[in-house]
């Protein structure tokens, strides 16, 4: 009986018979090795040789380094992301160019040394023909992932590496690098290619975004929940409607080729026109629209589009195209990424008011910032100033509620020298002055004493302030930014708040959002956890665990932001040495026995909604909350009296009463949801199901 061979005599057998034979023999390693080792050898490689190229002069290198700034740029995150995940492996990873040339490295500290022996640093080619077998040098050769284990690498001295790469692409399927990860082959890990490709694949959908500003971009899953991961589809397309950019994800959902990419019309692959996907990009512009692709399957599509090509938009032609006019493509830009925009996480209500916001930054407008305590308004007012043309400027902060009223007249306007017992020698310039040239954010502006909002609305009209004993006025130059939680215009009315002041201070009035009114939930946790990674020195970000997800979304959260920011920052502190991920013992124990005790409460139904009572049996019951993109929050209170009701008549009262709160709400699937008691992306799935039931 013939016995198969060891993998390792296999591949000893087989490397003896290429070198004797110049090939081969069938079924002792995989063709795709054998390949590589004939390549290797054209290329006049021997095994016990060494390598075929040299570094290059290092301006050779800068020049390779700025041809390739794109593929840096949106790499180095990833990178730092994927070494995180592998620094104890004794392994670096590695970013290589088109052409085999590695552009940048991390590497654990006990295996740089052996990687620099052979030569994996920055400017080192690893192609094929310099370096025989390799993941870098074969996955370029081959265009897909491949993994190099040991003695499989042809030269002998890189046989103590275990190495695994995956190609980059760009949307239009042009290769544009290589991602690795070598280590010692002692430590090889069965999943070490997988997490390359998927760390490739972040890369890829970052470089898509990047490149494709000025195209309408379709963000794709077949769960509303999958937009905005690693796996969601991305296409980019053209304004009149033809697809011009694709990541991976997106090409296996619609069944398309990378040849199909610029040679195929949206029209072609979705049963849904452009116009009317862009129409409902501008009515709701966070919601998730479900479609059909032509396979029949349903999709949803999340439309993201550059607000500059916008003005000028005409009607669309018969084809359901969008046309723009050219000038308008060439003026076309990406938004501007400052400090609101860093800000940013998705609430479309944020989001309104840092736009607002923005368009009058630099112009003699005064901000009032409107919002309960803790939504986080001197954030935006200091990222408002750093968006600004004076964040060069200083930013001065006052709280006009902490600041005893016996002292806040000499705090904001100063004092001369010996203006009264207790005045320091040599005087106080103030803190109106102290903002010149800058901005002046006035927090908690409803609570200054009516004495002093005279003296303001003087400084605010004569853009001069005269200190506490002095008789000279001072020109000062700011901006004004203001914030309160109360509302000024009915503390005008009564009396509280001076009339003519108030509107001095509303330029422009912006309301902040409540977080539990915030569709942003698990991004905004993602930057805050990012935050408390350096504040507290993490080696790397904390995550929530999966069970804690839906009742801290759920959660009304009374103190808001600074509220939710504290919870994390006290759970991230809990976490012992080795920990990422929080759970409900990491949570203190008053955070724990509210969230409990709002996964229990009872709900009381209301009078006059018998359809939507009766409805809810079947959807089932809850309590309304803010949903948010990538969980449904649910908190059933029990079915009381379904069993009364057919299935039938049921999933009629269901409808009935989904069609009624969605006309109630005027088309706001968001407001629908929260009348009904349960998520958006349940909503959306309901809508759906009837969808199928219909088109079968």
């Amino acid at each position: 009986m013939r016995t198969t061979p060891s993998p390792l005599l296999a591949l000893q057998q087989a490397r003896r018979h290429l070198l004797e034979h110049g090939h081969c023999p069938t079924g002792l390693v995989d063709e795709r090795l054998a390949r590589s080792w004939r390549r290797s050898m054209a290329a006049g490689l021997a095994p016990a040789g060494r390598a075929a190229a040299d570094l290059p002069s290092p301006g050779e290198l800068r020049e390779a380094m700025a041809c390739n700034h794109s593929l840096l740029t949106h790499s180095r995150p990833i990178m730092e992301y994927l070494f995180d995940q592998v620094r104890h492996s004794h392994s670096v990873v590695v970013l290589a160019d088109r052409a085999g040339m590695l552009m940048h490295t991390l590497g654990s500290p006990g295996f740089v040394d052996k990687a620099e022996r052979v030569a994996l640093t920055c400017g080192a080619s690893w192609h094929e023909s310099h370096r025989g077998t390799n993941a870098i040098g074969t996955a370029l050769a081959e265009g897909t992932a491949v993994e190099v284990h040991g003695g499989e690498h042809f030269l002998e001295r890189n046989s103590f590496l275990t190495c695994a790469a995956s190609p980059i692409l760009s949307a239009t399927g042009e290769l544009l690098g290589i991602l690795d990860i070598s280590g010692d082959h002692r430590n090889g890990h069965s999943h070490t290619l997988g997490l390359v490709s998927t760390a490739a694949r972040m890369i890829e959908n970052r470089l898509l975004v990047a490149t494709c500003k000025r195209h309408i971009r379709l963000h794709l899953h077949r769960e509303p929940e999958g937009i905005g991961s690693v796996a969601e589809g991305v296409l980019a397309v053209s304004p009149d409607g033809w697809i011009v950019g694709a990541n991976r994800a997106a090409l296996a959902q619609l069944g398309l080729r990378r040849d199909d990419v610029g040679a195929t019309p949206l029209a072609q692959v979705l049963d849904a026109r452009l116009d009317d996907l862009l129409s409902h990009h501008r009515r709701r512009p966070q919601q998730p629209l479900p479609v059909r692709e032509r396979g029949g399957s349903l999709l949803f599509a999340l439309v993201q589009v550059d607000a500059a090509l916008w003005p000028g938009a005409r009607s669309a032609d018969s084809a359901g195209a969008l046309r723009l006019p050219a000038q308008a493509m060439a003026d076309a830009s990406a938004p501007p990424a400052d400090a609101l925009a860093q800000l940013d996480t998705g609430d479309a209500r944020w989001r309104a008011a840092a736009d607002k916001a923005r368009r009058v930054a630099g112009k003699p407008i005064a901000v009032l910032i409107q919002g309960e305590s803790g939504v986080g308004k001197e954030v935006f007012a200091r990222a408002l100033h750093a968006s600004s043309p004076r964040q060069g400027g200083p930013f001065v902060a006052i709280n006009c509620a902490a600041i005893p009223e016996n002292l806040i007249e000499a705090e904001l306007f100063g004092y001369v020298p010996g203006a009264f017992t207790g005045a320091r020698k040599q005087g106080s310039p103030g803190r109106l002055r102290e903002a010149h040239g800058g901005t002046l954010f006035l927090d908690e502006i409803g609570d200054m004493p009516l004495a002093l909002q005279t003296r303001l609305l003087r400084v605010l009209q004569e853009r001069s302030v005269t200190p506490v004993g002095g008789s000279q006025a001072v020109p000062v130059d700011f901006a004004l930014v203001s914030a309160t939680h109360c509302q000024l215009m009915q503390a005008a009315e009564q009396g509280r708040f001076r009339q003519d002041l108030y509107y001095r201070l509303n330029g422009l009035t912006v309301q902040l959002p409540a977080l539990r009114e915030r569709s942003d939930f698990l991004p905004l946790t993602e930057r805050l956890l990012a935050d408390l990674t350096s504040e507290q020195a993490l080696p790397q970000p904390a995550q929530l665990a999966p069970e804690l997800i839906a009742p801290l979304a759920a959660y009304p959260w009374p103190g808001n932001l600074r509220q939710y920011a504290s919870a994390l920052r006290t759970a991230c502190a809990l976490l012992a040495e080795g920990e990422d991920t929080i759970t409900w013992s990491h949570l203190p124990d008053d955070l724990q026995h509210a969230l409990h005790a709002a996964q229990t409460a009872p709900i009381a139904p209301s009078a006059g909604h018998g359809h939507q009572e009766a409805a809810r049996s079947e959807l089932p019951a809850a309590r309304p909350v803010t949903t948010l993109p990538g969980v449904a929050v649910l908190h059933a209170a029990g079915g009381a009296g379904a069993s009364a009701v057919s299935p039938l008549n049921l999933q009629q009262l269901s409808r009935t009463a989904i069609d009624q709160a969605v006309q109630a709400a005027g088309g706001n699937m968001s407001q629908a949801a929260r009348t009904l008691g349960i998520s958006r992306q349940t909503l959306y799935r309901k809508l759906a199901a009837r969808q199928d039931a219909a088109h079968p």
